[in-house]
């Protein structure tokens, strides 16, 4: 039996200052759009708009998610940097 829950996914954006930033959300487009042009945007991609995003892993729950999330948010720069190259992870160019 096939599970009908949406994928969670924890995402990475570039700032336009080129820092990084790393959330979660079931919903790519929805929330690169809050990230980009509403209030809904997090506090630190607010004033460094726009961003891009330059990677997403899909996770199969919302608490998965929350624990990547966790994890990368812990990592330096060039680990998160290693951790799009290794961790099969999606770019969008």
């Amino acid at each position: 039996m096939q599970s009908k829950t949406k994928p969670w996914y924890v995402y990475i954006v570039e700032c336009s200052d080129t820092t990084l930033y790393t959330g979660i959300t079931n919903d790519l487009t929805r929330r690169i759009n809050e990230h980009n042009n509403t209030h809904k945007a997090a506090k630190y991609t607010r004033a460094r708009r726009p961003v891009k995003l330059i990677c997403y892993v899909s996770t199969r729950s919302r608490s998965e998610a929350l624990k990547l999330e966790a994890a990368v948010k812990k990592k330096k720069r060039k680990d998160k940097i290693n951790f799009m190259k290794t961790f099969n992870c999606t770019e969008i160019k």
